[in-house]
């Protein structure tokens, strides 16, 4: 009997946090959406507005993308990744007034993004190791077109993504401590050098920080 009261509360809990979630996008998504037909940055032209996109690898190039959308006047959120470095996404010139963190969405992670889409430029979907299947994921990528939000997924499984995107650490930016030369052993990472590879094929170079 516990038990069930506990669930049955915990539910109602969700639906009301659902539900004052749904009423905050909407006031948001009323206001100006940033006049831009720009592919998300750092993307190098492969994530345009309105799509869907599954990216694994190094985060900075996820943290990249937050900074600049938000710095630039745009709406970002984080749905999952209760770990995300929020410190690395504000030296990168992020503007945190503009981003929106759910470290813990439930059990249903997709349905919070789907309501955050309405109002967002740019919304990273953490699954947690979930499998999506076509059915519903052609659900978000339509409601994602036709509100021109970009939706980033990770750490699971979308089936139908068009573009699959892998950032690989291919080296670093040191800032020298002592004196102006670097040496072995000594000074700061400033900066992340990354390779960045689309549906297998490299594509290019980026570098975040």
């Amino acid at each position: 009997m516990t038990a069930a009261f506990a669930s049955g509360h915990r539910q109602e809990n969700r639906v009301e946090q659902l539900k004052q979630l749904r009423q905050k996008i909407a006031a948001l998504s009323g206001k100006q959406a940033v006049p831009t037909e720009d592919p998300v940055p750092q993307g190098q032209g492969l994530v345009p507005r309105g799509a869907v996109a599954v990216l694994s690898g190094a985060r900075s190039l996820l943290l990249r993308m937050v900074a600049q959308v938000t710095a630039e006047g745009g709406n970002a959120a984080i749905v999952g990744q209760p770990d995300i470095g929020l410190l690395a996404a504000v030296e990168m010139g992020a503007d945190l007034s503009r981003l929106a963190v759910i470290p813990d969405p439930g059990s249903d992670p997709v349905e919070v993004a789907a309501v955050l889409i309405d109002g967002m430029d740019l919304v990273v979907l953490d699954l947690g190791g979930r499998r999506v299947t076509w059915t519903r994921a052609r659900a978000v990528v339509a409601r994602a077109r036709n509100r021109g939000c970009t939706v980033l997924v990770t750490d699971g499984e979308w089936e139908g993504a068009s573009t699959r995107l892998e950032a690989r650490i291919c080296g670093y930016e040191i800032t020298p401590t002592l004196g102006d030369v670097p040496a072995p052993g000594f000074g700061r990472i400033s900066g992340v050098r990354l390779q960045v590879c689309a549906n297998g094929r490299t594509i290019g170079r980026s570098r975040t920080g």
